[in-house]
Formats: structure tokens, sequence, C-alpha cells
């Protein structure tokens, strides 16, 4: 199951895909599927259309194309579709070339201006408690020392 981050990055992928995937007016046959499967393998994000004399809506023919397939439905738009799904062939080839990973797709961006104010309100903190712990020994220090005179004027 894809997030909406991870959706959203890869309908901006297949924008300049070109359509590879066409149902006709037969439908999803198996060599339909058979063709999305191959292509899915192979190039893991794939384009669809639906021509206007097929019996089925981009919807059903995405429904059921990812349900044979497993894959993922991205997007369903006019009469184009977009289907995606993890291929490991792709991952090795990754591996070879030294792209072992994708770009991660970030989440949220890094706000700088954020991330200042927080380090100056961090140091801020670590000032406070450096000087209250200063204090609270030097409380402790004259305790003690008026515990010792206390104790002496006693004595004599």
């Amino acid at each position: 199951m894809l997030t909406s981050k991870e959706r959203a990055e890869l309908r901006s992928q297949a924008n300049t895909l070109e359509t590879t995937l066409i149902v006709g007016k037969g439908g999803v046959t198996e060599a339909v599927i058979a063709e999305a499967d191959n292509q899915l393998t192979a190039r893991e994000l794939v384009k669809g259309k639906v021509l206007e004399g097929a019996m089925m809506t981009p919807r059903e023919v995405c429904d059921v194309i990812c349900a044979e397939t497993g894959a993922d439905g991205v997007s369903v738009i006019g009469t184009k579709f977009v289907l995606y799904r993890f291929s490991p062939k792709l991952q090795e080839q990754r591996n070879e070339t030294g792209r072992a990973k994708k770009k991660p797709i970030s989440v949220a961006k890094a706000n700088p201006v954020r991330k200042g104010a927080q380090a100056r309100r961090q140091a801020a903190k670590k000032v406070r408690e450096q000087r209250n712990e200063y204090f609270r020994q030097q409380a402790i220090d004259k305790a003690i020392e008026r515990d010792r005179e206390r104790q002496l004027r006693q004595k004599q």
C-alpha cells in the first residue's frame, strides 16, 4: 500500500512516461494482464490507456489489473491510469550500478529557520540548567558551612 506522499511522487514521475499499455474493446484479457506483468517487472511504473470502445471504465480496468498482478494503482485520470509495483529485477540492476536504493521520498522538508530557533532554545535551556545547578550547589555549600559553624558554636 502506498502512502499519499509516495503516490504523489509516482504521479509526478508518470507525467513524462509514454502510454505503453492499451486496453481495447476486448477488455482485460490474459494477454493484457501478461503484458502488464512484464512491463511492471521491467519498469516498475506503467502508464496505460483504455480506449473508448472498451466496455469497462478506466477505474475498473486499473482495479482488475492491480488485483491480478499485485500492483498498486497510482492514479486514474480520464482514460489513462498508472500502475506501480516494486521490481526485484530492477533492484538488482540498481545494486550493480551503485544505486542500491531509490531516493527516499521526503515526508517533510526541514525548515532551516525553525531548526535555528530550536537550536537556540536548546542552547538557552542548557545554559539555564547549568546556572541553576551552580546556584543549587552554592546553596548546598552555604548550608553545610552554616551547620559546621553552628556545631562549632555549640561545642564552645
